[in-house]
């Protein structure tokens, strides 16, 4: 087992988000609700109380457009105010501050 020199987020659609998907949904189609399975990134370590939100903030913009485009490519049709407060407002963020890496293979990082 080793520990990674990074923490993670994990980034839960709040209401806004879900209603925001569903509004490119058919009538027909199933609606989402909310994600079981959330998506989680790596950020720099926290290493102190409050480290959290700041670090946050300096990719929030990051999370927020990938959020975005797991479900609409579009850009146009995504919402223009993009702010932290924004960000915030459509999604949790669960923070870890230590991740532990416990598979057997090589641990790799692809680009994109």
């Amino acid at each position: 087992m080793k520990e990674v020199n990074r923490s993670l987020v994990v980034i839960k659609p709040k209401q806004p988000y879900v209603e925001w998907a569903n509004s490119f949904m058919d009538d027909d189609e199933a609606q989402i609700t909310f994600h079981r399975d959330c998506n989680a990134y790596l950020i720099d370590e926290i290493d102190e109380d409050g480290d959290e939100e700041r670090i946050v903030k300096k990719v929030y913009r990051r999370i927020f457009e990938e959020e975005l485009h797991a479900w609409m490519t579009d850009e146009n049709v995504w919402p223009k105010k993009r702010d932290y407060p924004t960000f915030r407002a459509w999604f949790d963020v669960e923070f870890h501050s230590l991740v532990f890496d416990l598979g057997y293979n090589q641990l790799e990082a692809e680009d994109y």
